[in-house]
């Protein structure tokens, strides 16, 4: 690490064995991710809170550009508190690299479409999006089992994904303004 790890105890005295104990969890978790610049460990021993019996830890973590915590990892023995937290700790940094490195999916913004052809024998359709493209889409990928509901001409919101042959919607929703005018036919159908 780039700084000195801080071991920290509250309600006990931290024995030589269990800060080598953190000291070995930590210098792990240093292996793993080599860009840790400081690392505070806070183990708070058992009585010192209403689950009496319960070991506590709590792990900051400064790595570029972020704080990373871990907070309320409890075990029923010192070392598997230290286990739980710092395993913790390492699914927290794996988080972070992804999100560095751009590799979580963030959502994208659901486009409109309009359905022009339905097959509701075969269970597929196609829509067609702003730019003219027609974009396949299948009876699953409907929200709200709202296939049946579908007619061509009907307004959609969809997310587009690239399948086995082009194009294809990976969901489909019906807009507000569909939703509305068939709850209204519903009404005036009771």
């Amino acid at each position: 690490m780039r700084l000195p790890l801080e071991i920290q105890s509250k309600n006990f005295t931290l024995t030589a064995p269990a800060r080598q104990e953190v000291r070995s969890a930590a210098e792990k978790l240093d292996l793993f991710y080599g860009r840790i610049m400081r690392c505070r460990v806070t183990v708070e021993g058992p009585g010192g809170h209403h689950a009496q019996g319960r070991w506590e830890v709590r792990i900051d973590l400064t790595v570029p550009g972020k704080e990373l915590t871990v907070t309320r990892q409890k075990g029923e023995t010192f070392s598997e508190a230290i286990r739980e937290s710092f395993a913790a700790a390492t699914r927290r940094i794996e988080d972070h690299v992804r999100r560095t490195r751009r590799l979580v999916k963030t959502p994208s913004k659901p486009r409109r479409g309009t359905v022009t052809q339905l097959f509701p024998n075969r269970g597929f359709g196609f829509l067609a999006d702003g730019e003219g493209r027609e974009i396949y889409f299948h009876r699953n990928s409907v929200l709200q089992s709202g296939f049946g509901r579908l007619k061509p001409g009907a307004s959609v919101l969809f997310a587009e994904e690239l399948g086995e042959e082009g194009p294809q919607a990976s969901t489909v929703r019906p807009s507000h303004r569909w939703v509305r005018s068939a709850r209204s036919a519903l009404a005036r159908q009771t």
